[in-house]
């Protein structure tokens, strides 16, 4: 599993002109699921975001969490994360999950996270959406399960 995670001030993401979900300070975390990914992958990556200490303290270091700052999670299916242009110029997905399964993990880690006490909104799965953010610092961190 992969996850692209961005702290913002605030972000949403629209789907035929329309906002399905927003946030106003957070993390904006897109997920891709690879093939073999399972449940583990998706229990590990939501602990991973719930406690990351990405946010501003006093003295301006990032040593706060959401909970410390009151944030929330706006997660989002991607499966291009798994897009491998190694060869060529025309992304090969040959590493995503099929949709059915990929469907099914995104939904843990979305699951998970709210288990942890986490705020979540979501996109929608499949959808071409539209994702508009303010990344604030800026502040991107990858994850990926497969090195931990």
């Amino acid at each position: 599993m992969r996850a692209v995670i961005q702290r913002v001030s605030r972000a949403s993401v629209s789907v035929d002109g329309n906002v399905v979900s927003e946030i106003g300070i957070g993390l904006v975390v897109l997920v891709g699921v690879g093939r073999d990914d399972g449940p583990t992958d998706a229990a590990y990556l939501a602990s991973k975001v719930q406690g990351l200490r990405v946010f501003r303290d006093d003295e301006g270091r990032m040593n706060r969490s959401m909970a410390d700052v009151g944030g929330a999670t706006l997660v989002i299916s991607q499966f291009t994360l798994f897009g491998d242009v190694r060869k060529g110029r025309r992304p090969s997905f040959v590493d995503a999950a099929e949709p059915e399964r990929a469907r099914e993990l995104y939904a843990s880690v979305v699951d998970e996270l709210k288990k942890l006490g986490v705020p979540v909104e979501t996109g929608v799965f499949q959808a071409d959406m539209a994702v508009s953010l303010v990344n604030d610092g800026p502040v991107t961190i990858l994850i990926d399960t497969r090195h931990m």
